[in-house]
């Protein structure tokens, strides 16, 4: 009778894990999109000094290339989240997808260059629909058991987009001119948009009463806000003026005023309450650490690599491409971890190894040359790749139905929003701690010194990130013993997800 009981549960398990056909169909348009979303953003980089060249636009001006999809994609994610909660997933997906491929034609054909720079908006808010609502529908798509591998895979095809955008838009670039770097989005978004649209499940909308309605002014004040952010930020590339104080106080203002706002509308796009659940609040800030410490690595990688170590141009890029592709290669076996240990355990796990490799770059002497450099970069990577698809998992495998675009949206902004922090915050850093007024006329004992000193600050965050999680491991146990009510500090669990 037990073996009877023991059979049937064995069996149960394996049928939640197996995939059916349909399902890794989804999971290739998902990936792929996620692929378009991440080259959009790498791809074009390589490309600003043919477009300056092209429209006789200033180095000032050609930026706005890149600046315009990240904005429309930082300050929109959330949006975009909440309306497919509300008019459906798999709709909204569906027309962000449509739109990203529609955009990349425009930017493809643009005659002019402020028309590239709006269309290249208009393509970021494609992705920004692809990558809330792609991670959203991981949960409807695919098995619980497996959602781990399914978020691995999506954090490795983001890894492999950001790899591949460099070297594959050079090529392009160098063999049929840069219009083409746009138009290679149109087979492969025509490609995605069929997958999808032949294999997605239908929308389940649950009705949540009186939230039904789209916030539409605490869309727009969020993302006035989230632009005055991350233009502060941007602004004079870490050298803080006039101008970036006054966005500052104008992201700080607003921010305070969409608060009291959402704290009173009837149907708010993000309620304060939001915040009161410790799983959710306990990601989103180990997710900005996290990517605060990995744009570090991207902003003092090229100055150590070549004013300390003395590599030339080709061996600096080479020497780069080193940590996109271990990320692409972890990110599958990353997510059967989660699968098989949990996501606590592999959050820690990968907290831990970020930690470490940080700690060791900030001790590191320099006549370890690039192997010394690089190992370490290595072991940040995987532990990127494993925090990213334990956290990913934690808190979207048992959120509700009709939050899960909303809770998607917030995760990927908190990546934005420690990508923007890094790249100002810990250049300002590396910066100070070099000890010069102009990092590429300095020094290489000077560079040295600040690569020690910034990666001393990166492990000071990751302990931050390891100390928020074991706050949220407390909270469960307390949960647990009776001593934390249901209602208090967290919102399913009250404490950190297993």
């Amino acid at each position: 009778m037990v073996k009877s009981i023991e059979d049937g549960r064995r069996a149960a398990n394996d049928a939640e894990g197996r995939r059916s056909p349909s399902t890794g169909w989804v999971l290739a348009g998902l990936s792929l999109s996620t692929l378009l979303a991440a080259l959009g953003t790498s791809v074009a980089n390589v490309a600003l000094p043919t477009l300056a060249q092209a429209f006789s636009a200033s180095f000032h001006e050609v930026q706005w290339v890149v600046l315009a999809y990240l904005l429309a994609v930082t300050t929109l994610i959330v949006s975009v989240g909440r309306l497919g909660d509300i008019h459906g997933r798999r709709r909204l997906l569906l027309a962000g997808m449509a739109l990203f491929t529609l955009a990349s034609a425009l930017c493809g054909l643009a005659p002019t260059f402020w028309l590239l720079v709006a269309a290249r908006a208009a393509q970021g808010l494609g992705a920004a629909i692809m990558m809330a609502l792609g991670l959203a529908l991981v949960g409807d798509a695919v098995p619980k058991a497996r959602t781990g591998s399914a978020m691995g895979l999506l954090g490795a095809m983001s890894a492999v987009g950001t790899a591949l955008g460099p070297s594959l838009g050079g090529l392009l670039i160098s063999g049929f001119g840069w219009r083409a770097i746009f138009v290679l989005n149109l087979p492969l978004g025509f490609l995605a948009l069929l997958l999808l649209h032949r294999h997605l499940p239908s929308d389940r909308l649950e009705s949540e009463g009186g939230r039904d309605a789209f916030d539409v002014g605490g869309t727009l004040l969020l993302a006035l806000t989230l632009a005055a952010y991350a233009l502060a930020v941007t602004v004079g590339r870490g050298q803080f003026g006039v101008l970036n104080m006054a966005l500052l106080t104008a992201a700080l203002l607003g921010g305070g005023l969409f608060v009291r706002i959402e704290t009173r509308a009837a149907s708010p796009l993000l309620h304060p309450r939001e915040f009161g659940d410790a799983v959710l609040s306990a990601s989103l800030a180990m997710s900005v650490l996290v990517m605060t410490v990995m744009m570090t690595t991207l902003v003092v990688g090229p100055f150590h690599l070549s004013r300390a170590l003395g590599l030339d141009a080709a061996f600096i890029g080479m020497a780069m491409s080193v940590g996109p592709l271990v990320a692409a290669l972890a990110g599958l076996p990353a997510g059967r971890m989660v699968d098989r240990h949990g996501a606590q355990r592999m959050t820690v796990a990968g907290l831990g190894a970020a930690a470490a490799g940080s700690l060791v770059l900030a001790v590191m002497p320099v006549s370890l040359g690039v192997a010394g450099y690089i190992a370490p970069i290595l072991v940040i990577t995987a532990g990127y790749s494993l925090f990213q698809a334990a956290n990913n998992t934690a808190v979207l495998s048992d959120v509700q139905l009709g939050r899960r675009g909303l809770v998607a949206g917030m995760l990927n902004l908190s990546r934005n929003l420690g990508l923007f922090t890094g790249a100002a915050v810990m250049g300002a850093v590396f910066a100070v701690a070099s000890g010069a007024d102009d990092i590429t006329a300095a020094g290489p004992d000077a560079v040295a010194a600040g690569t020690r000193t910034t990666f001393a600050v990166a492990t000071l965050l990751i302990v931050a990130a390891l100390a928020i999680a074991a706050r949220g491991r407390l909270l469960r146990g307390l949960a647990r013993d009776g001593r934390v009510t249901p209602g208090g500090k967290a919102g399913t669990s009250d404490g950190f997800p297993v």
